[in-house]
């Protein structure tokens, strides 16, 4: 009898989870009116498609997750839920412990294992990612047993420049039945995304929402106060501010507005009870001053202020050395800081308190937008460009909204506002076009990396990896424009009709008789290899098993990959050696006095019969003989004694019965096509002018498929990488070498550089400590010139980062040869505070020595952490190594570094 789907936390929950059918009642799971978006979603989920839900900031695309979560633990199933960045990942954690069950949910970051076989498993993408690379694609490794739908949150991350490939890899390499649910704000392109999501993984459906439950109010703030920024219409300039812009008759135009002290509109939001507000500044300074100049102002009344009191005090009385510096006293007041630069203790707090309602404003960098839960009623944005690594330009529309739809809470909120402030240079124009612009396309950002390249070809030929980079949105994006392929299809065709017309005078009749003869007679040469390969295989197969017993001395008949001659070459077995595989090497002298390293398919015949030869138990092959495949060394004297010895081996046995059959039947063919009437016609020419024509059409439905799959930049970025890797000895042809495997199995920026790092013996002495502070210089970039430490790394890590400095230099070389961008970090001026952390130098102390915020130094020692992590499980290392990096470990991972983000 069903069941109707009950409390997750109950016991009976989970015993009826695994023993009967149950119903999802949708009034109990959702006790409030669903928008028409989400039972779209819903249904499409039910009819077991994957979706692509795309709507506003704000709008309940959450709760299409939660619903393929419910769905998934009614079916007995599991779910993975995605987010890109950690922070956003803890956060889920917590929400969903509180809606699922405390049990029901674990946690997967690139630090962090919490109950990692949960029916709900919160985890980053590239976490996600990284449990795929290990299986081939479409199939289902033991990390997805079970696993009945991926949510993908903030799904246009995809945009993200550094993050944009994790998301395409991780749609393509998904295995097929298992629905994807993609959540996404709203991007001008998500047709497209459907599309190729549909091309790539399956059935999928487009949901798309541009209702807001609490819709946006946007306004301007300048020196008067805060006004309407649009017009009645929402879709232009507000007539007074247009009016505003325009200088009296005669006056100088002058380029330079006035700017807007933070202090002026947080007052201007309290007296319009437009509080709490996110106020975003794209500068950590600009946030932290902000928090300083608003001065004395409270924002909270008598009961929030004791409130708040209690609420900071006790968490203070548990992380005295957590309190940010003077701001402690403004989070009384109901004002906060939350940004990169502030310990992830401190700003989990603000959020809390924020969720809570005590804190009224927060001043945030744009982080905050990326889908960590703090919805306000009010955002402020405080200026509409901002730097970045291409220099100094406008916000983006998608930029714009994301800030924008933050403002609103559902249920509480009748509207949102956003108010953008004016700046010297922005003011209320390029306000007024970012707010009715409309949302950015998604464009892809996939870029292959040196571990994509090694993790695809341990399971992958490099045909299936071509095809795969060539599924990437990437790819997809651009057949959308490919209006030369379409003039060269107009061009294919125009020369078949040519050939068709050359063609038309021939008997076809006739013609065609010939060929299916010729084919046949192709049809039938290629049976006869086949056949002659089987009993080839069959022979080898028999030596193979044979040549596991026997003894040195052994007489054997050599011919090979490794031993081409014409004839079968007598041998004699001297002894064996163990090889990768099932078989082993064998190391042989043959009768000419040729010392030769073989594998068993170059063995054509084992002669017991014939009598050993003894006088080979006291021989040696030349020290200088390498024990691999193919190799081969003259003998000496005391050798050619020995080969003299070898006998001739007699005649090896007749072809099989049915080779014999074959040849017959080939020899048949042959005949009748001698005397086949087409010989009047010339049918060769007329074969070949028809066999180009098959070739033009060939290429015209190449060209057609490659409308839809074009392979081009994305392939080409592959094989420069491969290259690269064959140079370092990384990559045998196709196949990973040792090295490959090692830096396979080692996630950063750039893969090749810390394998190389690893396997060059330099850092084999360090002490933990030291090899803590070695990998820091690997993984840390110093992106601010002004960064400064009075802490400098100890002589042994200046030695062994010395030692690596040739390497360095020609992975240089060879990625400017092959045109690949990719970072070679070796940071000397900051990792000496890894060292003295690593050395239990206490928190206060260290951050007292460094231009560092607090959450820079947290970062680097965290990326450090990540890294040490990595080496126990990286193949082929020193025990001492492995040790050393969990020793290291050991001694780091303290407070505050072992705090999650918030």
């Amino acid at each position: 009898m069903p069941v109707v789907l009950g409390d997750p936390a109950n016991a009976s929950y989970f015993f009826y989870r695994f023993t009967n059918p149950l119903v999802l009642d949708l009034d109990r799971l959702f006790p409030f009116p669903l928008d028409d978006f989400q039972r779209q979603a819903i249904d499409a989920l039910e009819a077991n498609r994957s979706v692509v839900v795309c709507a506003p900031t704000g709008s309940g695309k959450t709760l299409i997750g939660e619903y393929a979560i419910h769905r998934a633990l009614a079916h007995g199933k599991r779910v993975f839920y995605t987010t890109p960045l950690k922070a956003l990942s803890n956060q889920k954690l917590r929400d969903f412990r509180q809606q699922f069950g405390y049990d029901t949910v674990g946690l997967l970051t690139g630090d962090i294992s919490i109950n990692r076989e949960a029916p709900v498993v919160v985890m980053t993408t590239e976490i996600f990612r990284n449990m795929l690379y290990g299986t081939r694609i479409g199939e289902v490794g033991t990390s997805l047993q079970g696993v009945e739908a991926v949510v993908l949150d903030e799904c246009h991350y995809m945009n993200d420049r550094q993050r944009g490939t994790v998301w395409e890899e991780a749609i393509i390499y998904c295995p097929f039945h298992i629905q994807l649910v993609a959540l996404s704000a709203t991007v001008d392109n998500s047709g497209q995304l459907t599309d190729w999501l549909q091309r790539v993984h399956g059935p999928t459906e487009l949901i798309f929402s541009d209702f807001r439950p609490v819709p946006l109010e946007f306004l301007y703030c300048y020196g008067k106060g805060i006004f309407p920024l649009l017009d009645s219409n929402q879709r232009r300039l507000h007539p007074k501010l247009k009016a505003r812009r325009k200088p009296p008759r005669g006056a100088r135009r002058s380029r330079r507005r006035d700017s807007i002290q933070p202090s002026y509109v947080v007052k201007q939001l309290q007296q319009r009870d437009m509080l709490p507000a996110i106020y975003f500044i794209f500068s950590r300074k600009g946030c932290d001053r902000a928090v300083t100049e608003i001065g004395s102002l409270s924002l909270v009344n008598e009961a929030e202020a004791v409130a708040l009191k209690g609420r900071i005090d006790d968490f203070l009385a548990w992380n005295p050395e957590a309190a940010r510096s003077g701001q402690v006293e403004p989070l009384y007041r109901g004002i906060a800081a939350h940004h990169a630069g502030i310990l992830p203790l401190w700003k989990g707090l603000v959020e809390e308190l924020f969720q809570a309602g005590l804190i009224k404003v927060v001043f945030a960098t744009e982080t905050l937008a990326a889908g960590i839960n703090m919805p306000a009623r009010t955002t402020v944005i405080s200026s509409l460009s901002k730097r970045t690594d291409n220099g100094h330009r406008l916000l983006n529309p998608s930029e714009f909204l994301q800030m924008a739809g933050r403002a609103g809470r559902r249920g509480m909120d009748q509207r949102g506002y956003v108010v953008a402030a004016e700046t010297p240079f922005e003011g209320a124009k390029e306000a007024a076009f970012l707010a009715t612009a409309g949302a950015d396309p998604l464009v892809s950002q996939f870029t292959p990396s040196y571990g994509m390249v090694l993790n695809l070809l341990q399971t992958h030929t490099l045909q299936e990896a071509k095809e795969l980079i060539e599924r990437s949105f990437g790819q997809y994006l651009a057949t959308l424009h490919l209006s030369p392929q379409r003039q060269a299809i107009e061009r294919l065709e125009a020369e078949i009709a040519h050939h068709d017309a050359q063609l038309a005078t021939i008997d076809a009749d006739t013609l065609n008789d010939y060929a299916k003869l010729k084919g046949r007679l192709k049809e039938e040469r290629r049976l006869l290899k086949i056949l002659q390969q089987q009993a080839t295989e069959t022979l080898t197969a028999n030596l193979a098993e044979a040549l596991q017993f026997a003894m040195a001395g052994s007489i054997l008949s050599l011919k090979g990959r490794h031993v081409p001659v014409a004839e079968p070459l007598p041998a004699t077995l001297v002894m064996k050696l163990s090889g990768p595989g099932q078989f082993p090497y064998l190391v042989c002298l043959s009768h000419d006095n040729t010392w030769y390293v073989l594998t068993v398919s170059d063995v054509v015949g084992l002669h017991p019969e014939l009598p050993r030869l003894e006088a080979v138990d006291t021989l040696a092959p030349p020290a200088e003989l390498p024990p691999k495949p193919g190799q081969r060394r003259q003998g000496n004297q005391v050798s050619a004694a020995i080969a003299r010895q070898i006998p001739t081996p007699p005649p090896l046995e007749d072809l099989a019965p049915e080779v014999k059959t074959q040849q017959e039947r080939t020899q048949a063919v042959e005949a009748a096509l001698q005397a086949h009437p087409a010989h009047v016609y010339n049918p060769n020419a007329l074969l070949k002018r028809q066999k180009q024509r098959q070739r033009l059409d060939a290429e015209r439905c190449d060209r057609i498929e490659k409308l839809s799959q074009y392979s081009g930049r994305y392939w080409q970025e592959f094989v420069n990488l491969l290259e690269v890797l064959q140079h370092f000895g990384c990559l045998d042809g196709t196949r990973p070498t040792t090295l490959g495997e090692m830096a396979a199995a080692i996630r950063g920026d750039n893969e090749l550089w810390l394998g190389l790092a690893l396997a060059s013996g330099e850092f084999e002495r360090l002490s933990p400590a030291e090899l803590a502070t070695a990998c820091a210089a690997l993984v840390t970039e110093n992106s601010r010139p002004d960064s400064w430490t009075r802490y400098a790394p100890s002589a042994a890590v200046e030695s062994a980062l010395e030692g690596l400095r040739s390497v360095r230099r020609e992975l240089f070389q060879q990625q400017r040869r092959h045109q690949v961008v990719m970072p070679v970090w070796m940071e000397f001026e900051l990792i000496g505070l890894v060292e003295q952390w690593a050395n239990q130098l206490e928190w206060s102390e260290l951050c007292a020595n460094t231009s560092l915020d607090e959450g820079d130094i947290v970062r680097v020692l965290r990326r450090t952490l990540d890294f040490l992590a990595q080496i126990p499980h990286v193949p082929y290392l020193s025990d001492d190594l492995r040790d050393a990096a969990r020793d290291a470990i050991a001694t780091m991972d303290r407070y505050p570094i072992n705090e999650s983000e918030g």
